[in-house]
């Protein structure tokens, strides 16, 4: 549900998800809810256009210390704003 917030389009059922081609992603809240969900989240949100918070990211912290510097390192724009709060920034040109 979390990447659908995006704007992505997935639907689940009977544990298969079926994910539909979408143009754009775009920021919005968001909320952790394990280690490799977390990461994906980052992941998508970087891909957004807009800026997108990402709350719980106590989960991602055991497994991927101070994940937002190692990014930011590798041209990310991330803000961690709270001990349990990232703000993930990305603001797309116009050029393709």
């Amino acid at each position: 549900p979390e990447l659908n917030r995006l704007g992505a389009n997935i639907s689940v059922n009977n544990n298969v998800a079926t994910i539909f081609g979408n143009q754009k992603l775009f920021g919005t809240n968001l909320m952790s809810t394990d280690i490799r969900a977390s990461a994906s989240l980052i992941i998508a949100a970087m891909c957004s256009e807009g800026r997108s918070k990402l709350s719980r990211v106590y989960h991602i912290d055991r497994g991927y210390e101070k994940i937002e510097n190692k990014l930011n390192v590798l041209g990310a724009n991330i803000d961690r704003i709270k001990s349990w709060l990232i703000e993930i920034y990305c603001y797309k040109s116009n050029n393709k």
